[in-house]
């Protein structure tokens, strides 16, 4: 029984230093993973920089012509020629099509004869009219001979008044066989070839002109963003500078005016119709092309700002990570005022000239050690401002508070 008890306890005592063999090796396992360091990571940075931050609205708007003209044959016949080419270039009062004018040419000969005759007609009933006078005073005829041939010169100058209005009215439609341009501008696609008959009824016209320079954009803005335009622009007696960017680049397309601001809200989408001018001298608008129209209100001078993309949403604070002088990242709180698509404009939380990270968030930590492969020192471009909500965190924005 003292044998047994004795092996009992013996193996006991192996088990026991079996044990504290692992323990001891575990321990050291996990002190050599613990001593093993954190690789970098790399990361891009940009120093957070001051600049002046135009406030403005974004809108889709759409380009149109400053004046699109139609042009339509105001007498009926056969157009006899299209004096200009297709997609050229023209100036207000040169010839753009031509009616053939010879039966207008024969009315106008018929009238202008009509009037020749009715004026001799007019010129014998005067000299009657003055015979008929001089033997009323010798009382050799009768007064009702007299006023019979006053009333005979009064319908004659009637009918030579209606002659001068027909000869007038033939002057006219013969001047309407020859069409000049009413505008200077691009000659759209020719709608009717010459050799056809035109008439004053045709709905399609002859040709389309566009004019170009200037080009106005038109937008709708919100109801309740009319009432800071207005006070921007003190009422609408100051133009307020428009932008317009294309919809597919970005790229800038031309810089306007805000001239016109229409009389009413449409009740039935409670925005106003507006309409800025455009030099467009270069020609990068055209009609019928949509654009983002940016409005500037006004400009907060010297603002903190950082890329949008460097900015973190946790779920109880917003913070970006900064890059310290030991190249170690930083958690910093901040506090966003304005966001625009590309930067924030930063009240609190970093001063000019410290670096945040822009792109490797979700691979740190507080303390993590960074390779910056991408530093920037170049100023990042002041994208279109939104005075909205802030738009919601980028997709690589992490999840929770550190």
């Amino acid at each position: 029984m003292t044998a047994l008890r004795r092996l009992h306890w013996g193996l006991l005592a192996v088990l026991a230093v079996l044990i504290a063999l692992i323990y001891w090796l575990a321990a050291g396992r996990r002190k050599e993973v613990h001593e093993v360091a954190a690789p970098a990571v790399a990361v891009a940075v940009v120093r957070a920089r001051l600049a002046d931050v135009p406030i403005a609205l974004t809108e889709l708007g759409a380009a149109q012509a400053w004046q699109a003209v139609t042009i339509r044959a105001q007498v009926n016949g056969r157009l006899q020629r299209v004096a200009v080419q297709e997609g050229s270039e023209v100036k207000e009062g040169d010839l753009i099509a031509e009616i053939d004018p010879a039966p207008y040419k024969a009315m106008l000969t018929q009238a202008q004869g009509a009037l020749e005759r009715d004026k001799a007609q007019l010129e014998i009933a005067r000299l009657y009219e003055g015979r008929y006078a001089d033997l009323m005073k010798e009382d050799s005829i009768a007064q009702q001979q007299l006023d019979n041939q006053r009333a005979l010169v009064k319908q004659l100058e009637g009918t030579v008044l209606i002659d001068q209005g027909a000869v007038a009215s033939a002057q006219v439609n013969l001047d309407y066989c020859r069409i000049n341009s009413p505008v200077t501008g691009r000659v759209g696609v020719r709608l009717v070839d010459a050799g056809n008959l035109v008439s004053t009824t045709d709905i399609g016209g002859i040709i389309t002109i566009n004019q170009l320079a200037p080009m106005a954009v038109t937008f709708s803005v919100p109801e309740a963003d009319f009432q800071r335009l207005s006070d921007a622009s003190e009422g609408f007696r100051r133009p307020l500078v428009t932008q317009a960017f294309s919809q597919d680049s970005g790229v800038a397309l031309g810089s306007g005016e805000l001239t016109v601001a229409d009389n009413h809200v449409d009740s039935s989408t409670a925005t106003v119709e507006m309409k800025a001018r455009f030099p467009n001298t270069d020609r990068k608008l055209w009609p019928g092309q949509f654009v983002n129209v940016r409005l500037t209100l006004n400009v907060l001078p010297g603002s903190l700002i950082i890329p949008y993309t460097a900015v973190v949403h946790g779920p109880d604070q917003t913070f970006t990570y900064v890059v310290g002088s030991d190249l170690k990242a930083e958690v910093r709180p901040i506090k966003v005022t304005l966001v625009q698509e590309q930067n924030a404009v930063i009240a609190a939380g970093l001063a000019p000239g410290e670096r945040v990270v822009t792109d490797g968030q979700m691979l740190l930590r507080p303390g993590s050690s960074v390779v910056m492969h991408d530093l920037t020192d170049v100023e990042p471009p002041l994208a279109t401002p939104s005075v909205a909500t802030p738009p919601p965190p980028p997709s690589n924005a992490k999840s929770a508070s550190p």
